[in-house]
Formats: structure tokens, C-alpha cells, sequence
């Protein structure tokens, strides 16, 4: 049974949102966080789809010092309606996944794990400070931006190690056993990993 919420992280680069617009087609997953106004189109695989947390984006992702309510209703408000798993995706979750789970102990962290410098290389062909959603003007500089792929990068492979979390490529094999249900997946991403963390 999939939870309320799929805690959703990975660095800027790390083709993460692909990953999410493949997953949002299940059954189950709730998409109506989609507007025009949340769309950013690079290619297949590469788009932005639906809300995005984090520093100096749409929604805030400073969850420390919030009520649990508060959290509740906020992280759930770009969605319209409740039905279904809400995928919630943040760069910054990275730093927060402790306490994303002690907040949230009954839905699922998923994390989405590509090496720093292809990260960076593919973000910056995306578009990179030229993209429109999310924006991304809190990260100032290629300089800062590659600082800060390196930290989320090792702040998501520390937490996994905490969790003995099992890494494996995105592949329509890895769907079906997580998900039960039959997906095409790209298969010659083989730099990027991902988990699951229940």
C-alpha cells in the first residue's frame, strides 16, 4: 500500500524529476500539483513537472521549527486535492531526512543518488540559472551550486548508509518490484541509483 506522501530528493542534475514524472504515472500517485506555471521543458526525462520545495522556490522547505500541523497543511498545499500519494520533492531534503522521517514515520523517503560533477555538467546544460521552475537564484553562482551538489550528495549517501539502504539503477525491473506495476524506464542512465527508504 503506497503512504500519504514519497519524500522525494536529489541534487540539481541528478535527473531526479524524470524519475518522479515516470513515477507520477502509477496508479495511486497524485498529480494535482500540476500547472502551467510549474512546468519547465528541457527534453524527455529532464522536465520540471508540479511543485518543487526548497530555499528561494515556490514553497518553503524550512520545516525546523513548525508545528507538526502546520507542516502537515503546508507541505500538502499544492496539491488540490488529497487523494492518493503526493510526491514532494526537495534539493534541501537532503539535510532533513532524520527528521522528514521522525515527523513522517509512516510514509516513504525515496532518494536519487548521481556523481557530482556529471550532476552539475547536466544541470547547467539544462539550463541551470536559465531555468524557470523552479528558480533557482538562492544558489548564486556555479561555484556555490557545485558546493552545494557536493554536500546534498553527501548528506543523501550518509543518510542511506544510517538506514542500510540497498541502491539500484532505475530500471523497469526496479519499478515493477517496487511498485508491482510494469513501467518503461531508461536504461542507459548508468550513473544514476535509487532507493527507497519505508
Amino acid at each position: 500500500m503506497l503512504p500519504d506522501h514519497l519524500f522525494f530528493t536529489g541534487v540539481p542534475g541528478s535527473r531526479w524529476s524524470g524519475v518522479a514524472q515516470i513515477l507520477e504515472t502509477l496508479p495511486g500517485f497524485n498529480i494535482s500539483d500540476r500547472k502551467p506555471e510549474r512546468v519547465y521543458e528541457f527534453q524527455d526525462f529532464s522536465s520540471h513537472l508540479g511543485s518543487y520545495f526548497g530555499k528561494g522556490m515556490e514553497f518553503d522547505s524550512d520545516i525546523e521549527t513548525w508545528s507538526k500541523e502546520l507542516i502537515n497543511q503546508y507541505i500538502d498545499s499544492p496539491w488540490a486535492n488529497a487523494r492518493g500519494t503526493r510526491i514532494v520533492k526537495s534539493h534541501d531534503w537532503a539535510y532533513k531526512l532524520p527528521l522528514i522521517k521522525k515527523l513522517f514515520p509512516d510514509d516513504w523517503i525515496m532518494l536519487v543518488y548521481r556523481p557530482d560533477v556529471v550532476s552539475s555538467a547536466w544541470w547547467h546544460g539544462a539550463g541551470g540559472f536559465k531555468i524557470t521552475y523552479p528558480k533557482y537564484d538562492w544558489y548564486k553562482d556555479s561555484t556555490n551550486m557545485m558546493c552545494e551538489i557536493q554536500k546534498q550528495n553527501a548528506a543523501i549517501l550518509e543518510y542511506a548508509y544510517t538506514q542500510d539502504a540497498t541502491w539500484n539503477h532505475f530500471t523497469s525491473k526496479w519499478i515493477k518490484d517496487t511498485f508491482g506495476e510494469e513501467r518503461e524506464a531508461p536504461h542507459k542512465f548508468h550513473d544514476m541509483l535509487v532507493t527507497i527508504i519505508k
